[in-house]
C-alpha cells in the first residue's frame, strides 16, 4: 500500500515541476500581450513532456492500489478517471498550440500520451472540430458541441426526466453505447490506434491484475471520465439562452461564457483537482484569448473580469447551472386562446 501511494506522490510531484516552471514572474492581474509575453519566454519542450509522464505515473500508482481490496479498486476508479480527465484537459492546450513551445512536440505529446492511450479521434481531427468548428461558433447552430448536448436529449420543451436523464448522459444505455462505438470507430482508424489501446490494457493487468484492468481501466474509460468530461462540457457556456453580442472578443465571450464557483473558493478548489482542472474553470478567460496558456488564465480572468453569469452552485439553488439551463429549455405552457365573441345583432 505505501508503494502504491509513493508511487502516485511521485506523479504528484513530477507535475509540479512544469508548473514551478511557469510560476516564475506570474503577475496577480495582467493584459493578455503581457501575459504572452510571459508565457513565450517560458515556453519549452520538456517541462511538458514531464508533466505528462507525471500524469501516467500516478495512473501506474492507481493501477498498483487497484488489487488492494474493494475500497482500493473503487479509488482506483475515481483516481484513473481524474486522471484520464486532466490528460484530456492538458491536450486541449496542445491542440491550442500552447502546451510545448514547437508545434510538432505539441502534436507528438498530445497524439502519444494522450489520444493514442485513450482511443480519442487523432489529434488533427480534434483541432479541426475544436479550434475550427466550436470556438468561433460557441452555442450557434453550428458548434459541434451544442450538437452533443441536443442529441443527449438536452432541447427545448424536454420534460424533467429526459432533462435530467440527459444531465448524466455517459451513464445511460444510450450513451454507453455512444462512447464504446466513438472508441471502436477511432481504433479502426489504424492499426497503431488499436495497438496503443491494447498496450494500456496489457500493461495495467500486468501491473495490477484484473482489478486494474477493469477498475483501472475499463470503468474510468468507459464510465467515469465520460462522465467528468460531460460536466465540463456543461457549465463552460450558457448553452441554451446566450446574450448575442458584437465587439471584442473578450465582449462577445462574455455573453455566451459562464464561471463557476466565482466567489466560492473552496469548491473552484476541488473543481480544478477533479473535473476542471487545467483552466478549465476558467473557460471565460479561454475562449476570449485561446492563445493563453493554462497558468496564466486567473491573471487574465482577474484583468477581464467575469462574464455575465457567475453561477454559485452546480446543481440546486435558483442561481445554479442546472436550474438555469431547465429554465431555458422547460416546456412553456400552452395560451388558451379566447373565446370567439359573439356578434351583437342590431337593435
Amino acid at each position: 500500500m505505501l508503494t502504491c501511494l509513493a508511487v502516485i506522490a511521485s506523479g504528484i510531484a513530477l507535475r509540479q515541476i512544469d508548473r514551478c516552471w511557469f510560476a516564475r514572474g506570474r503577475p496577480r492581474a495582467a493584459s493578455t500581450r503581457e501575459l504572452i509575453a510571459l508565457q513565450r519566454a517560458r515556453a519549452n519542450d520538456w517541462t511538458p513532456a514531464l508533466l505528462l509522464a507525471g500524469q501516467w505515473v500516478q495512473i501506474t500508482g492507481w493501477w498498483l492500489l487497484a488489487g488492494h481490496g474493494p475500497l482500493a479498486a473503487a479509488a482506483a476508479a475515481v483516481g484513473v478517471a481524474i486522471q484520464f480527465r486532466h490528460l484530456q484537459e492538458i491536450s486541449h492546450f496542445a491542440i491550442h498550440g500552447v502546451l510545448a513551445r514547437s508545434a510538432r512536440v505539441n502534436r507528438v505529446l498530445a497524439e502519444v500520451l494522450v489520444h493514442l492511450p485513450l482511443g480519442l479521434v487523432p489529434v488533427a481531427v480534434r483541432r479541426r472540430r475544436h479550434v475550427r468548428d466550436h470556438h468561433p461558433n460557441a452555442t450557434l447552430a453550428a458548434d459541434p458541441n451544442l450538437a452533443e448536448l441536443r442529441e443527449a436529449g438536452l432541447v427545448p420543451g424536454a420534460s424533467r426526466v429526459r432533462f435530467a436523464l440527459a444531465l448524466l448522459f455517459p451513464l445511460a444505455p444510450r450513451g454507453i453505447r455512444a462512447t464504446v462505438t466513438g472508441i471502436a470507430a477511432n481504433l479502426g482508424r489504424s492499426p497503431g490506434r488499436a495497438a496503443a489501446v491494447a498496450v494500456v490494457l496489457a500493461t495495467a493487468f500486468l501491473i495490477g491484475g484484473p482489478a486494474a484492468l477493469v477498475c483501472g481501466v475499463l470503468v474510468p474509460r468507459l464510465l467515469l471520465y465520460p462522465l467528468l468530461a460531460w460536466g465540463s462540457l456543461i457549465v463552460e457556456h450558457t448553452w441554451f439562452d446566450p446574450e448575442a453580442r458584437t465587439g471584442s472578443p473578450a465582449w462577445v465571450e462574455a455573453g455566451r461564457c459562464m464561471r463557476l464557483y466565482a466567489h466560492r473558493r473552496l469548491l473552484a478548489a476541488l473543481a480544478v483537482l477533479v473535473w476542471l482542472p487545467y483552466g478549465d474553470l476558467y473557460h471565460y478567460a479561454h475562449s476570449s484569448h485561446t492563445s493563453v496558456r493554462w497558468n496564466y488564465l486567473p491573471a487574465l480572468e482577474r484583468h477581464l473580469g467575469a462574464p455575465h453569469f457567475t453561477p454559485p452552485a452546480l446543481l440546486w439553488g435558483p442561481g445554479s447551472v442546472v436550474r438555469r439551463h431547465w429554465a431555458a429549455l422547460a416546456p412553456r405552457p400552452a395560451v388558451e386562446a379566447a373565446p370567439p365573441r359573439r356578434p351583437v345583432r342590431a337593435a
